[in-house]
């Protein structure tokens, strides 16, 4: 079978490389620069994009070897069908390894022809880094190797107003892109940079946190044969996705101009402040997932496509985000709504066999995080206790019915299947010593007034919770989970 460079042709070579992304892997490749080659394609923007490798160790080589091509393989729901769609990336120029040629780095940071940073360095990758120094060769911090590259282009247009970069991080941290700034400044002023260079970084260049959210499925290393044959040549950095995408990116609107990928068919929302939008993803997306996943995983299911194909479960969900946390969020109704079922369309993905018990990793924190404020805002909103929400609070307690067997704390279903639960040690010691000594009433009781466990919160001080959530329990001791629910909804 031929290779792709010897059945696609680069589109890069025809554009100026205005893009610099500091990252190589899956998620960027499918995200990212999926959204810059649309919009090439649809005549938004004329540039191409140069990869570098965050660490020595990367896919330069095999990216280099194809030309900077790749396949980008998008499977999903839309309209109630399922989708398979194929998208050959011929936007990227090359791929650069600084710990081999950091020349090339540097005279990336002198081209006049630079307008934007991508950056994808894993949480970790934002953070200062003791001993980084200017003369590094590269240094080790993401922001240090931002930092000397800053100096560089400074020097080399002297400090000129219109050669700042646009910076777009999609590190998974709140406010990356502040606080990637921050820890830029933090060694200029420790290399004492001087203090011009300091503000140039501040005015001339465009700093801005942004929201990602697609999933990336990665190389389908099981399944080459059958996308090798569908694409007709043979691709080493072929990499598989969900159809849905969301980039939020918090900045003036004009910078929009620098990169317009809002002007595809991208799911690109550019906005003063990107608060609203990760409360809505945590909430919906997140709490959809939290609030509804260990309750069908003890009532049988195992993946979030049998949930999702169970009507049970889904009028579960529905009662979930559209009667209980849409309520509590403040964006405009429309968009919620059409959020939500974008969320229950990626929960119906054939494609992805996400495990329940993959999800129910770190359930405490993430209960806490993720649906208590949901429910404390719909107790406010409505003045009544979310039924629906509740119950969630009553699974996730006896999910937690454990014991020390073998080094792990186990679960057992009422089908017989032995689980493991997984979460800090305290936690699960924790439910292990209430479950075996104590009933529903005062476990219920003593798990809500754990302020630990919820952010220093007493929720036995909400109306009518704690009674609520041990009725929930009693009824889980004598009845199976869908009966519990069925009753629940009816």
């Amino acid at each position: 079978m031929k290779k792709i460079n010897e059945v696609l042709t680069p589109q890069a070579p025809a554009f100026k490389e205005k893009v610099l992304q500091f990252g190589e892997g899956n998620f960027l490749r499918a995200f990212a620069d999926w959204m810059i080659n649309r919009a090439n394609a649809q005549g938004h923007f004329d540039g191409s994009i140069v990869l570098c490798q965050p660490i020595a160790q990367g896919m330069g080589k095999v990216i280099n070897g194809q030309d900077g091509m790749y396949t980008l393989v998008m499977r999903g729901i839309e309209n109630g069908q399922a989708v398979e769609k194929i998208e050959p990336n011929t936007s990227v120029s090359r791929c650069i390894n600084p710990y081999e040629d950091y020349e090339a780095l540097l005279a990336m940071a002198r081209s006049e022809d630079l307008k934007v940073v991508v950056s994808n360095t894993t949480e970790a990758g934002i953070s200062y880094k003791a001993g980084d120094k200017l003369t590094d060769r590269p240094a080790q911090s993401f922001p240090a190797k931002v930092c000397a590259f800053l100096y560089e282009r400074y020097k080399t247009f002297n400090g000129a107003a219109d050669r700042g970069l646009l910076f777009l991080p999609v590190e998974l941290i709140d406010n990356n892109g502040a606080n990637l700034l921050r820890i830029v400044l933090q060694y200029a002023e420790e290399w004492g940079l001087e203090e011009r260079f300091q503000t140039w970084v501040k005015e001339s260049n465009h700093f801005c946190s942004t929201l990602v959210d697609r999933i990336v499925t990665g190389y389908p290393g099981d399944a080459l044969e059958y996308f090798y044959n569908k694409i007709g040549y043979e691709d080493k950095c072929l990499v598989t996705s969900e159809v849905f995408n969301l980039w939020v990116i918090e900045g003036k609107k004009e910078w929009a101009e620098i990169l317009p990928i809002h002007k595809t068919d991208a799911n690109v929302i550019w906005t003063e402040d990107v608060t609203p939008y990760k409360k809505r993803k945590v909430r919906i997306l997140n709490g959809g997932h939290t609030s509804t996943v260990l309750a069908a995983y003890l009532s049988g299911h195992n993946i979030v496509l049998e949930m999702m194909q169970d009507p049970l479960f889904e009028k579960f969900l529905d009662q979930l985000l559209y009667e209980e946390i849409i309520p509590t969020l403040d964006l405009p109704k429309e968009e919620l709504m059409q959020f939500a079922s974008d969320v229950k369309d990626r929960f119906r993905n054939p494609y992805i066999k996400h495990k329940l018990l993959d999800i129910s990793l770190n359930s405490c924190s993430k209960w806490c995080a993720r649906c208590m404020p949901s429910l404390l805002g719909y107790v406010k909103e409505k003045g009544e206790l979310p039924k629906a929400l509740a119950f969630s609070l009553a699974a996730f307690i006896r999910f937690y019915k454990g014991t020390m067997k073998d080094g792990s704390y186990q679960g057992i279903r009422k089908d017989g299947t032995v689980y493991t639960i997984k979460d800090d040690g305290e936690v699960l010691a924790y439910f292990a010593k209430l479950w075996a000594e104590k009933e529903e009433e005062d476990i219920a009781e003593a798990v809500l007034c754990h302020k630990e466990f919820w952010d220093g919160t007493d929720l036995n001080a909400v109306a009518g919770l704690t009674s609520l959530v041990a009725s929930y329990l009693k009824a889980l001791k004598e009845k199976d989970v869908k009966e519990v629910l069925a009753s629940l909804l009816a």
